[in-house]
C-alpha cells in the first residue's frame, strides 16, 4: 500500500461520518413510521421509499465529493454560487409550491413537473464562496463598509429566496453569514450594530422595549466609535425601522398574521393557525419517559398533526419515542455540530475552517429553529431537520455538506499527521 493510500484511509472522520448515518437511520425510520396512518393513505406512506433512493443518490454524490480535494472545492466556490443564483431566480420567476407551503414558489417547476428546490443547494454554495470571500480579505474587518463583498455574497441569494417567500431558509441563510463572520474574527461589537436593524424590527411593536434597545445601540456606539457617517446612518435607521415597522404589520398577508399572533398564544386560532402547533405540543407532551411506542402515536395515526413526516418529523419522535428518543436525537446532533465545530479547528487554511464552521452554523439553525417551532418557542417557518425530515433534495445537501467537511477534516488531519494526502 502506497502512502497516499494509507494517508487517505487513515484520515476518514469515523465519528463524524457515523454520527451523520446514525442521524439519517433514524430520519428514514421515522419518516416510514410517520406513513403509519389509520387515514386514508396518503402521500406520507410512501415518503420512506422516496427518502431511501434519494439516500442512495446522496451517498454517491457525496462519496464523488470526498474523492476531489479542497482546493478544487474552492475553485468551485464560483460557478457553484453563479450555477444556484440563477436558479434560484429562475425558481423565483417560474416556481410552484408543494405541500403546506403552496403559496410560495421555492420548487424549480417546468412543464408542471417539480424538480426541486434550488434554495437548498444553495445554501452549500453560499457557504463555500463566502468563506473564500473571507478568507480573501486582508485583516478582520473593522466596520460596516469593509463587510460589502460578505454581504453581497449572501444578500443576493437571500433577496431572491425572501421573494419567493420563504422565511425559514431566509433565517438560515442570516445564521450562517453571521456565524461565519463571527468564525472569521469579526468584532462582536460590530456584528451587534449588523444586527440592529433586525433587532429593531422584533422591537419594534413595543415602544418601551424598543426604547430601551436604541439605549443601548446609542451606548455601544459611543464606545465602539465607529466611523461617523456610519454611525449616524444606522442610528437613522434603526429609527427608521422603529416607526416603519407597525405599519408594516398592515401590510403583510392574512396568513403571516396569524403565525406571528399564534407563536405569542397559540389559543389565539386554535381551529387553523394554531392547530398545527398545538397539535405538535400534544403529540411531544403525550410521550412521556419512553413515548408510546414506535409507529404507535395517536396524533399521528388519526391524522390531527399535520405535516408530520416534513417539518414536523420532530413531534412524532417525541410522541414515540418520548424523552428516552428525543435525547437520543439532541445528543446525535450535538455530537454533530461538536465534531463539525472540531473539524473547523483543524482546517487546513482559513477557507476550510470557515466552510466547516458555515455548515455546522447551518445545521444548528435548522435544528433550534424547528425543533423551537414544534414547541412553540419559535414562530412556524417551514423549517426542516437536518437528516430526518423527508425531502430529497434537504438530504442531498446535507449529505454533500459531510462529504465536504470529511474532504476538509482528511486533509487538516493528514498535514498534522504528516501524512502525504
Amino acid at each position: 500500500m502506497t502512502t497516499a493510500r494509507l494517508g487517505r484511509s487513515a484520515s476518514v472522520d469515523y465519528p463524524l461520518l457515523l454520527t451523520a448515518l446514525l442521524l439519517t437511520a433514524m430520519g428514514l425510520a421515522m419518516v416510514y413510521s410517520a406513513g403509519q396512518t389509520d387515514v386514508v393513505a396518503t402521500a406520507a406512506r410512501s415518503a420512506w421509499q422516496r427518502q431511501l433512493v434519494w439516500f442512495v443518490v446522496s451517498m454517491g454524490a457525496a462519496f464523488a465529493v470526498t474523492r476531489s480535494s479542497v482546493r478544487l472545492i474552492e475553485w468551485a466556490a464560483w460557478p457553484a454560487y453563479a450555477g444556484s443564483v440563477v436558479l434560484l431566480a429562475i425558481t423565483l420567476l417560474f416556481g410552484s409550491g408543494a405541500g403546506t407551503a403552496e403559496s410560495m414558489k421555492g420548487w424549480l417547476t417546468i412543464g408542471g413537473v417539480r424538480l426541486g428546490q434550488p434554495s437548498e443547494l444553495a445554501k452549500l454554495t453560499v457557504v463555500l464562496l463566502l468563506a473564500k470571500t473571507l478568507a480573501g480579505m486582508r485583516g478582520t474587518p473593522r466596520s460596516l463598509l469593509e463587510l460589502w463583498k460578505p454581504l453581497l455574497v449572501v444578500g443576493v441569494p437571500w433577496l431572491l429566496i425572501m421573494g419567493q417567500p420563504d422565511l425559514g431558509t431566509g433565517i438560515v441563510f442570516i445564521g450562517i453569514a453571521f456565524g461565519m463572520l463571527f468564525w472569521a474574527g469579526v468584532p462582536w461589537p460590530l456584528l451587534v450594530m449588523l444586527a440592529s436593524p433586525g433587532v429593531s424590527l422584533v422591537f419594534a411593536f413595543n415602544t418601551g422595549v424598543w426604547g430601551a434597545w436604541f439605549l443601548i445601540l446609542l451606548a455601544l456606539l459611543f464606545w465602539y466609535r465607529p466611523r461617523p457617517l456610519e454611525g449616524v446612518l444606522l442610528a437613522v435607521l434603526n429609527v427608521t425601522i422603529g416607526v416603519v415597522a407597525p405599519l408594516v404589520w398592515d401590510k403583510l398577508n392574512l396568513y403571516q398574521q396569524r403565525r406571528l399572533l399564534v407563536f405569542l398564544d397559540p389559543q389565539y386560532d386554535p381551529q387553523r393557525a394554531g392547530y398545527q402547533v398545538l397539535q405538535s405540543i400534544y403529540a411531544i407532551g403525550s410521550g412521556g419517559l419512553a413515548g408510546k411506542g414506535y409507529t404507535l402515536g395517536t396524533q399521528k395515526r388519526l391524522g390531527f398533526l399535520p405535516a408530520h413526516y416534513t417539518d414536523f418529523i420532530f413531534a412524532v419522535v417525541g410522541e414515540e419515542l418520548g424523552f428516552i428518543g428525543v435525547s437520543v436525537a439532541l445528543g446525535l446532533f450535538l455530537a454533530l455540530f461538536l465534531r463539525s465545530t472540531r473539524v473547523a479547528q483543524r482546517g487546513s487554511d482559513m477557507f476550510a475552517s470557515l466552510v466547516a464552521f458555515g455548515l455546522a452554523t447551518g445545521w444548528f439553525v435548522h435544528v433550534v429553529v424547528n425543533i423551537g417551532m414544534t414547541l412553540n418557542l419559535m414562530p412556524i417557518t417551514g423549517i426542516a431537520l437536518p437528516f430526518c425530515s423527508y425531502g430529497g433534495w434537504f438530504l442531498l445537501a446535507s449529505w454533500l455538506s459531510v462529504a465536504v467537511l470529511l474532504r476538509i477534516s482528511a486533509e487538516g488531519r493528514g498535514q498534522a499527521d504528516g501524512l502525504d494526502l
